[in-house]
């Protein structure tokens, strides 16, 4: 991350968060397991740190408005950031974002447009609208001020044997592994797992060049684009990259679980990452100390949790 920016970013952009050694996951699994607990961020996710990095790099340049394309997340946290560094922030979701996301934009006191039936089309609206009003373009994951934004959780943890992470669209992913590389931790694997349905980044490995799905069709709205950054898959290509997918009704019982085990509520795009652990899946099984980004997410909430439950889990109600 660049000096001159890191010194000058507010304490209240984003947050050194908790690294906490997990007794429950690590007994359950028979290795060490380690939560970096990104959920503690002010907007509820790890995106504070590439979004908050992004708006203070374009407001110290004197940009005073932002147009965001997100699922719910991204837009959450660059409306925090634009409430506090007193920017006019728009946020561009589509239908597929719940209702707890926007309304939670709302709260940041954000501009709120909900267009088309998916995240493209949302994208698609909110880059016409940028280049109408003047203003930057935020996208969730696909832009070097992010991914440097991102990056700095990796110095926030000791070196792992593995980090398991969630991953869409790839800003997540990327940044870490830029992160793992400026630090020199490039034989530190990383598991990217991701939802049948939202899997674009498991798909474009095996077919060897990013691929668009056809739709998404997971309830991990998070994780719900249809296809990756192009950085993202390249960096696939110099860093050793396990992919792993998961099922919804995977996910949904891993964030039951997480819920219980260790009191927090989370996502289904989280629960994917969870999942790999609370189904001890063979990729864990060569590695003695995991790192698992909570990546958080407010898109969630009680109810919305017993529908997914009484939807996947009917036998649990």
């Amino acid at each position: 991350m660049s000096s001159k920016l890191s010194s000058n970013l507010s304490k209240e952009l984003f947050y050194k968060t908790p690294n906490l050694f997990s007794a429950i996951l690590s007994r359950h699994t028979g290795c060490e397991v380690f939560l970096k607990l990104e959920n503690l961020q002010p907007s509820g996710s790890f995106k504070n740190r590439g979004m908050g990095y992004l708006v203070q790099s374009h407001v110290q340049r004197g940009v005073r408005a932002f147009v965001a394309a997100s699922g719910g997340n991204a837009g959450i946290a660059t409306a925090y950031e634009g409430r506090h560094l007193g920017v006019h922030v728009t946020v561009v979701v589509s239908k597929m974002t719940a209702e707890v996301a926007r309304q939670r934009i709302l709260d940041e006191e954000a501009e709120l447009i909900v267009y088309g039936d998916d995240f493209d089309e949302a994208a698609g609206f909110a880059r016409k609208l940028a280049k109408e009003r003047g203003a930057v373009f935020v996208s969730p994951y696909d832009d070097p001020l992010i991914w440097e934004g991102h990056s700095s959780l990796v110095d926030e943890i000791e070196k792992p044997d593995a980090i398991l992470l969630s991953v869409g669209g790839g800003g997540l992913m990327t940044g870490v592994i830029l992160g793992l590389q400026r630090r020199g931790w490039g034989d530190v694997p990383v598991i990217a797992a991701g939802t049948v349905g939202a899997d674009a980044l498991a798909q474009a490995m095996r077919a060897g060049r990013v691929v668009r799905l056809p739709r998404v069709t997971s309830i991990a709205s998070s994780l719900g684009v249809k296809q990756v950054a192009q950085k993202a898959f390249d960096l696939t290509r110099e860093h050793r990259v396990i992919p792993q997918v998961v099922t919804d009704a995977e996910a949904v019982l891993a964030i039951l679980r997480f819920a219980d085990d260790e009191r927090m509520l989370v996502e289904p795009a989280c629960g994917a990452s969870l999942a790999i652990l609370y189904e001890n899946k063979e990729v864990i099984r060569e590695f003695k100390r995991i790192t698992l980004i909570v990546c958080g997410g407010k898109g969630v909430s009680l109810a919305l949790l017993d529908q997914w439950k009484q939807l996947f889990l009917p036998d649990l109600c």
